[in-house]
């Protein structure tokens, strides 16, 4: 059998079920009827009685997209039947499906409730972000949903939550509320299927097992009548995607939900955005010394200052960090320089918090992620950017848009972009993983030939014959190469390096 066809690649049952299409395929493509009739003989000759043989339609059915509970003792007589009854093969696949499985029986697992978690014992330095989502919050014309978005580690859930529970009050404080966790970046766990979310729902809306039908759309149906007028208050933490939270808005203009996600939700309709981005500095120097205890940090606000611009203010970090210099009161603050700070930040909870954004991107962009930390200029424009990827300028972009999408990339000005630092230090650790040294030495020599070229058609400065081998030991890019960069750099950058 090719290696092509590997149902372990499977993580969903319609990416199961595309690998059973590729059987079908590659046995030749046998018709429904024939497929029916070698499951019919194969259960003929282990004395299955004949009210259990299936029909044409439903062995046809076995091909569909889209099915939640499928017969896995069909699926597995369809596989035997087109790999010619190959036990190890029909082996293979059944483990396959388990797997799958378990993945559809964990998606279904949802953490839902019908009262509010306890708000946040520490928001700092986030009272205009809370007045401006309070403002579009209660807003009568503004959409009803409010998405806060932003990247890992930026406290989008604490501050949705502390934003319900200040509103509240100003509504009506007994209407009812629903919450749900939709695990939609949760590492080592799938999104939560929205049909299992309307069914917790239903139920706590007080909806009988008995009424609650099976299919997405009648359970939405019902859902949304049932809120209907009753100004219900709904909160969707950590959503996956626009795809996730469709289903579980409520279509009402008297119920409101707030959704935070890592992805920017703009192919909802319906929704105000409004991003989180990391701390200023007055508020990360402030969130560490409160962690940390003001003593630690010494007098003045220089040293929190340093420590939060080394960690781009990232509340995550800022709050592994405070700990850190808590419980080592033996670490003086010189010992917290960059390398040590990203280190023990990545090692808290950073890397795991990243990585699980990068595993939910295609392909492609996830590639890109890892050159753009090569690159040693911290604005990038998409010309440099498709040297250094060696894919046309079309290409990158929607590498970058999927990127941007989920903040592990910021446009900083049109068809300029910047990686945030600890996400920096993320690629930085997986290239030379991911990446071969030799792709990676064609990467930079491919920028490096760019940035040559540009400056020598501007005539801003001239270049001697440069060494072309631009990586020292393994991965590190040569003096030569950051001395052309920095030669684009002090011209006009946006020209140079555009």
């Amino acid at each position: 059998m090719p290696q092509l066809l590997d149902p372990g690649r499977a993580r969903t049952m319609d990416e199961f079920i595309g690998e059973l299409r590729l059987l079908k395929a590659w046995a030749g493509n046998p018709s429904i009827t024939e497929i029916t009739r070698r499951v019919h003989a194969a259960w003929r000759q282990v004395g299955r009685p004949r009210n259990e043989w299936p029909a044409r339609s439903t062995v046809g059915n076995c091909f569909r997209i889209g099915r939640r509970r499928p017969n896995t003792d069909l699926l597995l007589a369809v596989v035997h039947a087109l790999v010619d009854g190959d036990a190890a093969t029909v082996s293979t696949w059944r483990q396959a499906m388990r797997a799958v499985l378990g993945e559809v029986e964990a998606s279904a697992r949802v953490t839902a409730y019908d009262r509010l978690p306890a708000p946040p014992s520490l928001l700092i330095g986030r009272d205009d972000l809370l007045t401006r989502a309070e403002s579009l919050f209660l807003d009568e014309d503004a959409a009803p949903v409010l998405a806060l978005e932003g990247m890992a580690g930026t406290g989008k859930t604490a501050l949705a939550l502390a934003l319900v529970h200040r509103v509240r009050p100003a509504g009506r404080p007994d209407a009812p509320v629903l919450f749900a966790r939709l695990r939609g970046t949760a590492p080592g766990a799938p999104p939560v299927d929205p049909s299992a979310v309307l069914e917790c729902f239903l139920r706590l809306l007080g909806v009988g097992g008995e009424r609650i039908p099976h299919g997405l759309e009648a359970r939405v149906q019902l859902y949304r009548q049932t809120l209907a007028g009753t100004g219900t208050l709904i909160v969707l933490d950590d959503a996956a995607d626009g795809d996730q939270i469709r289903p579980l808005l409520p279509g009402s203009p008297t119920c409101r939900t707030v959704v935070t996600s890592r992805s920017a939700l703009y192919d909802v309709d319906g929704v105000e955005r409004l991003r989180v981005p990391p701390l200023d500095a007055a508020g990360s120097a402030e969130l560490l010394g409160r962690v940390a205890g003001a003593e630690r940090l010494g007098p003045g606000p220089a040293a929190g200052r340093r420590i939060g611009e080394l960690l781009g203010h990232q509340p995550q970090a800022l709050t592994i960090i405070g700990r850190h210099l808590r419980d080592h009161p033996n670490w003086d603050l010189a010992d917290y320089y960059r390398e040590s700070l990203t280190l023990l930040a990545m090692e808290g909870g950073v890397r795991t918090s990243v990585a699980a954004s990068d595993a939910r991107l295609p392909l492609g962009a996830r590639r890109l992620l890892r050159l753009l930390a090569l690159h040693p200029l911290h604005d990038m424009g998409i010309q440099a950017i498709a040297a250094l990827a060696d894919e046309s300028a079309a290409s990158v972009h929607r590498h970058l848009t999927a990127l941007t999408r989920v903040h592990l990339v910021h446009e900083v000005e049109p068809d300029r972009y910047r990686l945030p630092d600890l996400v920096h230090a993320y690629a930085e650790e997986r290239i030379s993983i991911d990446e071969p040294a030799s792709r990676i030495k064609e990467a930079l020599g491919r920028a490096l030939t760019y940035y040559r070229t540009r400056i020598d058609n501007d005539g801003r400065s001239r270049t001697n014959r440069l060494d072309t081998a631009v990586v020292r030991k393994r991965f590190k890019h040569t003096d030569a190469w950051s001395e052309v960069v920095r030669q684009a750099a002090r011209g006009t950058v946006t020209s140079v390096a555009a």
